[in-house]
């Protein structure tokens, strides 16, 4: 059985170091971060079965890290929250939030919440290793995309577009948006980018299989579907 991965974004950093260590002891693999850009990045990238979020954050606060993950995933969330506050509470749950913690907390009750969390979306979990669209399909945990078998050959940067497109299927998506979440919010470079790698994907998938997958909605952007 693999072990769970859980990603702690947290500014704290002893805060952070200290989950780190108890949830290792309890056998999670474990990652941290402690800004809210950062953790975003960190979360929308790689391939986690839990986030647990603070929800002041430097950059970017927990609630808009959480607010841009669940435009994305429905990875399970716990917020943490320094204050007892009841609209800190009710907007984290109202965004997407699966639960919180309010600090101080006793380790041994987020443990508790967590594994109930987890509980809650075990073939999900399993299942987000493979994203496919028709007979497209990407093997993330070996970075491999197919079309019937045929193996497709993708930079990191395509492996990355295409990714979010699958996950978007059949959603307009705008370059600024794909810029954010590919390229990264720091990226100061000309959405141009994003013309010039969906050509790129286009040239490797839809013209070589002859199937259009790849979609142009004029002034908006671009969608992935299965037509």
């Amino acid at each position: 059985m693999n072990k769970q991965k859980i990603l702690i974004i947290e500014d704290e950093i002893k805060i952070a170091r200290f989950l780190e260590l108890e949830l290792e002891y309890e056998g999670y693999i474990v990652d941290q971060c402690h800004d809210g850009r950062e953790g975003l990045a960190k979360a929308t990238n790689e391939m986690f079965d839990l986030v647990i979020l603070d929800i002041m954050l430097p950059y970017l606060n927990g609630l808009e890290v959480l607010r841009k993950l669940r435009q994305t995933s429905d990875i399970p969330i716990i917020m943490l929250t320094a204050k007892d506050e009841v609209m800190d509470k009710v907007m984290g749950l109202d965004i997407g939030a699966n639960d919180y913690m309010t600090k101080p907390f006793a380790i041994e009750e987020l443990l508790a919440r967590i594994r109930t969390a987890l509980k809650k979306t075990p073939a999900l979990r399993e299942n987000l290793n493979i994203l496919s669209i028709g007979e497209l399909s990407m093997d993330l945990d070996q970075h491999m995309v197919t079309f019937k078998n045929n193996c497709i050959e993708l930079t990191k940067t395509e492996f990355d577009l295409l990714k979010y497109l699958i996950e978007n299927k059949n959603i307009v998506l705008s370059r600024n948006k794909i810029i954010d979440i590919v390229w990264g919010y720091e990226y100061m470079g000309d959405t141009n980018v994003v013309d010039v790698y969906i050509r790129y994907l286009r040239s490797k998938i839809d013209d070589r299989f002859s199937k259009k997958f790849i979609h142009t909605v004029r002034g908006v952007g671009y969608l992935l579907k299965d037509e």
